[in-house]
């Protein structure tokens, strides 16, 4: 590992919580989480490598989907303890729900509406 990744404040579990942001647009994607090799593989690699703690192995964004996250740069906040990751979003749909971003629901009216619509049906997305 290089010594820019150890310079993070990783919590307990060796993780850091990574916002996914749409290079062009600054829209927020998506939040996901990063242990050292899936930030380091990200920065080699060029696109968006998560660890996912439901299944707890490294997560290559898109391998099941297609819908890769292309990496444009890598940034960190003023704590060190989370990373922004600027990408292209391949396919134009980041959530598991067949949504754009997984920021989908808003607080209106004291109830958590949904303000995006299913752009393509999980069930064809994920076999």
């Amino acid at each position: 590992m290089t010594d820019w990744i150890e310079k993070l404040d990783w919590n307990s579990d060796g993780l850091v919580p990574a916002i996914a942001q749409d290079y062009q647009t600054g829209e927020v994607l998506m939040l996901a989480w990063m242990n050292r090799e899936a930030l380091q593989l990200s920065s080699e690699q060029g696109r968006a490598v998560y660890w996912s703690r439901s299944r707890q192995k490294l997560w290559f964004k898109g391998e099941e989907s297609g819908h890769d996250q292309r990496l444009h740069e890598i940034r960190v906040d003023c704590d060190a303890d989370v990373v922004l990751m600027q990408v292209e979003q391949i396919g134009g749909i980041a959530c598991h729900t067949g949504r754009r971003r997984c920021f989908f629901r808003v607080l209106k009216d004291g109830e958590w509406q949904i303000d995006e619509e299913i752009i393509k049906n999980p069930d064809e997305i994920y076999r």
